[in-house]
Order: structure tokens, then C-alpha cells, then sequence
């Protein structure tokens, strides 16, 4: 149970680098993938920085947590930081875009993050 706990925390915060890298490096492709288009050379380009930017930031968090502070801090942040896919979930959702993106993608990734939670509490 070690390795899964600790390889899926490791899986989700090199996502959260990848989603950083892509709302910074790709927002347009980005913004669509996360359920809510956005033109990103419109006044939208900065709000795709800030997430792309704040995803980035949870990674790298995660990542220093989980080496040098250990697997009961990562669970603790990953708890957390399960707030943030249940509010893009609200945010598809306000927003016009498709359910199945908001429960399919962000609702289901909230569960995943609390499932790595609880695997890192339980090592």
C-alpha cells in the first residue's frame, strides 16, 4: 500500500506541474479541456496565467511536502487542495459547460485526491 499511496501523489502532483505548464504554455487548448473556453489573447489571458501559475505552484508544493515533510503532510495539503477541483466543478457548471466535464474531470478528480489522502494517512 506504500508505493501506491506514495506513486499516486507523486502522479498527481506531476499533473498539476502539466496542468501549470499547459494553462501557461497552451491556455487556449487548456481553457477548452477545462470546461469553460477562453480566448486567451482577450482580457482571459491573465486569469489562465493565474491558474496555470497556481497549479504549477500545487505541484511543486506537493512534491517538497511529500520529500522532505512527509507523506502525513502531502495527505493533509492533498485534503486541501481537494477544495480546488470541487470548485472548478461549481465554476463548469455556473458556466455553461458540459456536466460530464465538470463531474467526469473535476468532481472525479477531487475523489482521487481524497483517495491519495487517504492511502498516504493509512501508511
Amino acid at each position: 500500500m506504500t508505493v501506491t499511496a506514495y506513486s499516486l501523489a507523486v502522479l498527481l502532483d506531476l499533473f498539476c506541474l502539466f496542468l501549470g505548464y499547459r494553462f501557461l504554455f497552451q491556455p487556449g487548448p487548456a481553457a477548452a479541456g477545462y470546461g469553460v473556453p477562453a480566448d486567451p489573447r482577450g482580457d482571459a489571458g491573465a486569469y489562465l496565467s493565474v491558474k496555470g501559475s497556481r497549479d504549477g505552484a500545487f505541484g511543486v508544493l506537493g512534491l517538497a511536502l511529500l520529500a522532505f515533510a512527509g507523506a502525513r503532510a502531502e495527505a493533509w495539503f492533498m485534503v486541501c487542495v481537494a477544495l480546488v477541483p470541487l470548485a472548478d466543478t461549481l465554476t463548469v457548471l455556473r458556466h455553461g459547460g458540459a456536466k460530464a466535464v465538470a463531474f467526469g474531470i473535476h468532481f472525479a478528480t477531487a475523489i482521487v485526491v481524497l483517495v491519495g489522502a487517504g492511502l498516504l494517512f493509512a501508511v
